[in-house]
């Protein structure tokens, strides 16, 4: 029996600051040279670094493609390693974005709760992604920064309910180029569909009993 094809949604962030060329948006488009597997639609957006469209732009997506999953990709000028945010949090918005526009309330959503963790076990996707061996290190943060990257995380698990991702990456070159990043990506979002997969198959098979 063929495998239903599946849509899975990609983000990169456009410039901003000192990021005049965002490596989220360069990967994400290395990782559309890539493809993923045959069952799987991808379908990728570059996104600008503002609350509002954010806003708006996330439930569309949502609601055009109702994917499997949604992996959003973010820079981070800290950054030495490639890192999977494991929850998104909703107060303490304070930066600025593009327009020079913050949220009045500070947070995404008023009224919801502090934190969203995702569905995604990220600690085994780590764990199985480093042991690839790809020339890429990854590792796991609980903090994806109160800016638009948390935001645009949050404003998605909140959507989702919990079936999103998000992934940091260092800007180009320090260390990794945006081959690297997009063969990461690739490996990363592979691991994150197996798991939810088999998650799917254990709750279909309780379901039947």
């Amino acid at each position: 029996m063929e495998k239903p094809r599946r849509a899975v949604v990609v983000t990169g962030f456009g410039p901003f600051g000192e990021h005049a060329v965002n490596a989220s948006w360069i990967a994400v488009q290395e990782l559309e040279k890539l493809g993923l597997r045959d069952d799987v639609d991808l379908h990728v957006y570059e996104v600008p670094v503002e609350y509002q469209t954010v806003q708006r732009l996330i439930p569309a997506l949502w609601k055009k493609h109702s994917p499997q999953l949604v992996v959003h990709v973010g820079v981070s000028g800290m950054a030495t390693t490639v890192t999977l945010e494991k929850c998104g949090h909703n107060v303490g918005y304070k930066g600025l974005d593009n327009c020079r526009f913050c949220p009045g309330s500070q947070c995404c959503v008023e009224g919801g709760p502090e934190c969203i963790d995702s569905i995604i076990d990220m600690d085994t996707v780590c764990k199985r992604v480093s042991a690839l061996g790809l020339d890429v290190a990854v590792t796991i943060s609980k903090d994806a920064g109160r800016y638009l990257c948390d935001f645009t995380y949050y404003t998605s698990l909140y959507q989702s309910r919990g079936r999103s991702a998000f992934v940091h990456v260092p800007p180009l070159g320090k260390p990794y180029s945006a081959e690297q990043l997009g063969r990461a990506l690739q490996a990363i979002i592979e691991e994150m569909l197996d798991l939810l997969e088999h998650s799917e198959g254990k709750i279909n098979c309780q379901h039947e009993h």
